[in-house]
């Protein structure tokens, strides 16, 4: 593993954290999980590397507010 690939683990990890603890009420964790996986890969070599956690953070938000939106 590299540096590279240990800090965007974190990236996700802190996404997927802090996104669970804000839709606890209204979606699981798992959820958030495969929704913050999949838009993690979606973004994964489209952008900076440095703008990782900011346009993983508001892309994984989007679609949560869209799963949410959609029930």
């Amino acid at each position: 593993m590299t540096v590279h690939d240990h800090r965007t683990d974190d990236i996700t990890e802190e996404v997927r954290e802090w996104l669970s603890r804000e839709f606890a009420a209204s979606l699981s964790a798992a959820a958030v999980d495969d929704i913050v996986r999949s838009a993690h890969a979606d973004l994964d070599g489209q952008i900076r590397p440095d703008a990782m956690g900011e346009m993983l953070h508001r892309l994984a938000r989007f679609r949560v507010l869209r799963v949410l939106g959609d029930r």
